[in-house]
């Protein structure tokens, strides 16, 4: 198992040192066979204590943009939250800016009230799991905001291998998550 950016895992497939990746679209994959397991949407975590009270969702319009916290240009949660809310990253304020990497580093950035920030669904439990002073409130717009699929190379032979490992994704996130 190898863990890296998308783009650098993404050109490895075409070039027979992968034989598949797991990758969160969206994100350019042309030339390549995907296999879609698995679709989601985004929570807005806050602080309990600056979050509304007793609001079970909210839009992308209602999200304080000046307090958002993304992580640092390049990495995929940042260009899938753009892209599912047409976010406009520029008009953010310059002191809440965030050149982080990690996820985690973001949690305890919102567990400190320093802001708040957007997680797939996929990533909430492990993230906030003993975060007692978090809320995940989720984002109400039209979806999937984002398909985590499987891709392989065009000519790669254990398709039908792929498919099965597919299937067992599906049905094991679906038990989990519906």
């Amino acid at each position: 198992m190898i863990e890296d950016l998308s783009h650098r895992l993404v050109e490895k497939v075409p070039a027979s040192e992968i034989d598949a990746d797991i990758l969160a679209l969206p994100y350019s994959i042309e030339g390549l066979i995907s296999f879609n397991f698995w679709q989601e949407g985004f929570y807005w975590v806050c602080h309990k204590d600056q979050c509304p009270k007793k609001v079970q969702g909210i839009t992308s319009e209602a999200l304080e943009i000046d307090k958002l916290m993304l992580l640092k240009e390049g990495h995929f949660l940042k260009g899938h939250a753009i892209a599912a809310y047409r976010l406009q990253p520029s008009h953010k304020k310059q002191d809440t800016d965030v050149d982080s990497a990690s996820p985690h580093t973001l949690i305890q950035m919102v567990a400190g009230k320093l802001g708040t920030t957007l997680l797939p669904q996929i990533a909430l439990e492990p993230l906030t799991l003993n975060e007692s002073e978090l809320r995940a409130i989720h984002v109400n717009e039209p979806g999937p905001h984002r398909t985590i699929v499987l891709i392989i190379r065009l000519n790669y032979v254990r398709t039908n291998e792929l498919t099965l490992l597919k299937d067992i994704f599906t049905k094991q996130l679906t038990n989990k998550y519906s």
